[in-house]
C-alpha cells in the first residue's frame, strides 16, 4: 500500500469536522464501554432456532453487550427483560408511510410495541425501517416519509416522558455515491438522489435529538469485490503497520478497511453540514460459509474478523478521523439463518448454528487474548473457485423430501426461460429416471445456468445447493458454469 505523504492542509469541511472532535468524544454516550461486549443482531429467519430464553443464554455466553432485533417481538422482548442489555427494536419498512401520515398511528405503535416492555427491557434505540434507501421500489412511497415518521415516533416518546430511547434508522453503505468503497474516504458523498431530499433532513433530525447515524458496514463485500487490490489481512484487521492506506487529501493513515468505510460516512455527513452527528455500526461481520462461486466466506475468516473487531472495539479506538469516539457496534448475526434467500453468504453469518452450537469460540467483550483461542480450520476459498459448478436439489431436501414444495419449485423453474425443462419431458434424454429428485436436479440447474448472470441464485426456498460434482448421467448432460 501507499506510504504516508507529508500532512497537507485540510479542506475547510475537514477543518470544521476536526473542530467537532472534542465535542463528539465528550458527548458520545455509546451503548458499549470498557468491559462490555459488542452488540449482536438477533435475526430469526431460520428453521428451529433456539427459543428466546435460550438465545439470551447464548448471547450471554458469547459476551454480548447489547442486542438488536428486526421487529418488536413480544417473546423476545420479554426474554430480554432484566438482562440490563441495551436493546434496539425496529419499525417494519412497510408501515413507515402510515407512521408518517398519522401521529396517532405512530403513538399507537409505541403504545403496543414498546410501552408494555419498557423499562424492564432496556430499549435504547427505536429504529424506523431497515435499509430503506437501498430499495428503489419504495422510492416514491417511503423515502420521503422516513423522517416525518421518525419525528412522529419521537413526539410519541416525548409525550410519554421516555427520553432515554433514541430514534434512528439503518442505512447501507450504498447510500454513498460510490457504495461501500469510496476511495479515498475524503471523496465520499451521499447519492445525489437522496442527499438533499432525504439524508439532509435525516441528519438534521439526528443532530437535534442527539441520536446516531446507523450504518451497515461490511468489509467482506468490499474485499470480495476488490480482492485483487485490497489485501485480505487489511479487511480482517491484521494489516498492522505493513498493510495500510493513506488518504491523499487528509493524510490520514488507515490500517483496516472498516475504518475507511466509517470515515467515508462521516465525511459525507460533514459535506452536508452535519459533521457532528454520531456514528453507530448497525451491522458488520464476516460470513462463515458461502457458495462455490463466492469467495472468502469461511469459519476461519469469520472468527478472525469478529475476534479482532471485539478486541479492537474494547479499547474504544474510534477512527482516524474521530479518534477515541465511542460507537455502538453490532455484529451480524446470532444464528446462521437458513431461510434467507439470495447467495450462500446470506445464510452464513451466525455466531451459532441453528442447533445452538457455536460456529467458533468467541468472546465479544474483547478481553480474551487472541492467542488463547484454539486453532481454526484452514480457509479453502480465499481465492476464486475456477472449476465447473452445478445447482441441484440439496442433500437435506432429498433426504426429507417434501413432494409439494419441490414440485412447486420445479414448476416455477420450468416455467421460466426458453426450453428450460425440455430435456426432462417424456422420451427426452433426461426424462429417466422419472423421479422428483432427478427432475428437480435438472430443472434447478437449467434455470440457474440460464439466469445466474442476471441475479438468479441457487436457492429455491432453501431446497437447492451448489455442487462441484457433475450430476450428469448417461446421455443426460447438465450444463455447468
Amino acid at each position: 500500500m501507499a506510504t504516508a505523504p507529508p500532512l497537507r492542509a485540510l479542506p475547510l469541511f475537514l477543518l470544521l469536522l476536526s473542530a467537532a472532535f472534542s465535542f463528539h468524544v465528550a458527548a458520545a454516550h455509546g451503548v458499549r464501554s470498557g468491559g462490555h461486549g459488542l452488540g449482536v443482531n438477533y435475526g430469526r429467519v431460520a428453521d428451529d432456532i433456539p427459543s428466546p430464553r435460550r438465545s439470551v443464554e447464548l448471547l450471554r455466553a458469547a459476551g454480548a453487550g447489547s442486542v438488536k432485533i428486526y421487529d418488536a417481538n413480544p417473546g423476545v422482548l420479554r426474554a430480554l427483560a432484566g438482562t440490563r442489555w441495551p436493546v434496539s427494536i425496529m419499525v417494519p419498512n412497510e408501515i413507515i408511510p402510515d407512521m408518517s401520515a398519522s401521529a396517532a398511528a405512530a403513538d399507537r405503535w409505541v403504545a403496543e410495541n414498546l410501552v408494555p416492555y419498557y423499562p424492564a427491557t432496556r430499549v435504547k434505540f427505536l429504529l424506523v425501517g431497515n435499509e430503506i434507501l437501498s430499495d428503489y421500489s419504495i422510492a416514491n412511497s417511503t423515502w420521503p416519509r422516513l423522517v416525518p415518521a421518525m419525528e412522529n415516533i419521537h413526539l410519541s416518546l416525548r409525550k410519554r416522558g421516555i427520553s432515554s430511547v433514541k430514534v434512528g434508522t439503518t442505512l447501507a453503505m450504498d447510500a454513498l455515491a460510490d457504495g461501500g468503497f469510496p476511495r479515498p474516504p475524503s471523496a465520499a458523498a451521499f447519492r445525489a438522489d437522496i442527499a438533499d431530499a432525504v439524508v439532509r433532513p435525516l441528519l438534521h433530525f439526528l443532530n437535534g435529538t442527539n441520536s446516531y447515524y446507523f450504518v451497515d458496514a461490511y468489509p467482506y463485500f468490499v474485499w470480495a469485490g476488490n480482492n485483487l487490490t485490497v489485501p485480505l489481512d487489511y479487511a480482517l484487521f491484521q494489516g498492522g503497520g505493513h498493510t495500510r492506506y493513506v488518504d491523499p487529501v487528509t493524510g490520514l493513515t488507515y490500517t483496516n478497511l472498516l475504518d475507511e468505510m466509517l470515515d467515508a460516512v462521516t465525511i459525507a455527513m460533514a459535506k452536508l453540514g452535519y459533521g457532528r452527528v454520531k456514528l453507530a455500526v448497525a451491522e458488520t461481520g464476516w460470513p462463515n460459509g458461502c457458495d462455490y462461486d463466492q469467495i472468502g466466506g469461511n469459519v476461519h475468516n469469520a472468527a478472525i474478523y469478529n475476534r479482532n473487531l471485539a478486541a479492537r472495539m474494547a479499547k474504544n479506538p474510534g477512527t482516524p478521523l474521530r479518534p477515541g469516539a465511542k460507537m455502538p457496534v453490532f455484529v451480524f448475526s446470532l444464528y446462521n439463518e437458513d431461510l434467507k434467500g439470495g447467495p450462500g453468504t446470506e445464510r452464513h453469518w451466525g455466531l451459532y448454528y441453528a442447533n445452538g452450537t457455536a460456529v467458533y469460540p468467541i468472546d465479544l467483550t474483547g478481553r480474551r487474548p487472541l492467542s488463547s483461542y484454539p486453532p481454526l480450520p484452514a480457509p479453502e476459498n480465499n481465492t476464486p473457485y475456477k472449476g465447473p459448478i452445478w445447482c441441484v436439489l440439496s442433500a437435506a431436501a432429498s433426504k426429507k423430501l417434501n413432494e409439494t414444495a419441490v414440485g412447486n419449485a420445479l414448476t416455477y423453474a420450468c416455467g421460466q426461460g426458453n426450453g428450460t425443462c425440455d430435456a426432462i419431458q417424456p422420451g427426452k434424454k433426461c426424462y429417466l429416471p422419472n423421479t422428483t429428485v432427478a427432475h428437480a436436479n435438472y430443472a434447478f440447474n437449467s434455470y440457474w445456468q440460464q439466469f445466474r448472470k442476471t441475479g438468479a441464485t441457487c436457492y429455491f426456498n432453501n431446497l437447492a445447493e451448489q455442487t462441484i460434482k457433475d450430476p450428469s448421467h448417461g446421455s443426460c448432460k447438465f450444463r455447468s458454469t
